[in-house]
């Protein structure tokens, strides 16, 4: 006998943040693995945030972790993935964050994306940012599409970058 609602309304969302949760435990003893191997010090929390499980290394002397402009973190963010992926025999969209710096870069992001809204809105033309990472060009599509313009990506990794359009 099934113990699922008839219109399983409810198990979805509860299985779906079980799968999330397993995500991040799965995440927290492989990075856990991690710093004890390279004989670092750091406290793992873990989160769902929306559709992802959020996973974030907090603690002091972490900059080499995340390297410079993020390589470094971007790079741990795809290890942990397969090794979550490994796990679960399922993709993940798992984020992680060393030291708060994915936190911050997302405040500046936001910033930059609504100054390109202005600009668009204010010169009636495209205006085209840096290139950015996957990461980085989603928070910016967020801000540009929450402000009713438009915006795409362009370009070949690792030079594609965002345009944000006037309506």
């Amino acid at each position: 006998m099934s113990t699922q609602p008839a219109d399983g309304a409810e198990a979805e969302p509860e299985g779906r943040l079980a799968r999330l949760e397993e995500e991040g435990d799965i995440a927290a003893d492989y990075l856990e693995g991690l710093l004890d191997i390279a004989d670092l010090d750091g406290d793992i929390d873990m989160d769902v945030e929306g559709d992802r499980a959020a996973v974030s290394i907090v603690g002091e002397g972490l900059d080499h972790l995340v390297g410079a402009k993020g390589e470094v973190l971007e790079a741990l963010q795809e290890l942990t993935r397969l090794a979550v992926t490994r796990e679960t025999g399922e993709r993940t969209r798992l984020m992680l964050d060393i030291g708060g710096h994915r936190a911050a870069r997302k405040a500046e992001l936001m910033s930059l994306g609504a100054e390109a809204v202005t600009q668009a809105k204010e010169t009636q033309q495209g205006v085209r940012l840096s290139p950015m990472s996957p990461f980085e060009r989603k928070v910016v599509h967020d801000v540009v599409a929450a402000a009713g313009l438009r915006s795409e990506s362009e370009g070949e990794e690792p030079n594609r970058c965002v345009i944000v359009y006037p309506v």
